[in-house]
């Protein structure tokens, strides 16, 4: 999946503020991906991911890395997959 590739690169990344990944068929595992990223990552301040297959164990991952993460203020999860334990 793209999303693995493109998490791995924000792990280091240092200067990218937004990334829009809307549409973009992100599922449960590029979710978990991203949120490993996140846990690293210092400078990303939005994160769209509307309009993908996200689901419960996507955004539960996401979740927890926000607790790690200080700097993310904007995350976008609408029309996807999560229910009420997400």
């Amino acid at each position: 999946e793209g999303t693995g590739h493109l998490a791995a690169a924000l792990a280091h990344n240092r200067g990218l503020l937004r990334l829009e990944l809307h549409g973009n068929s992100s599922s449960d595992e590029g979710a978990q991906k991203l949120a490993a990223a996140l846990q690293s990552n210092s400078t990303l301040t939005a994160l769209r991911l509307s309009d993908n297959k996200i689901g419960n164990e996507g955004a539960l991952h996401l979740g927890q890395a926000l607790q790690a993460n200080r700097t993310l203020s904007e995350l976008q999860l609408g029309s996807n997959l999560i229910g009420e334990t997400g």
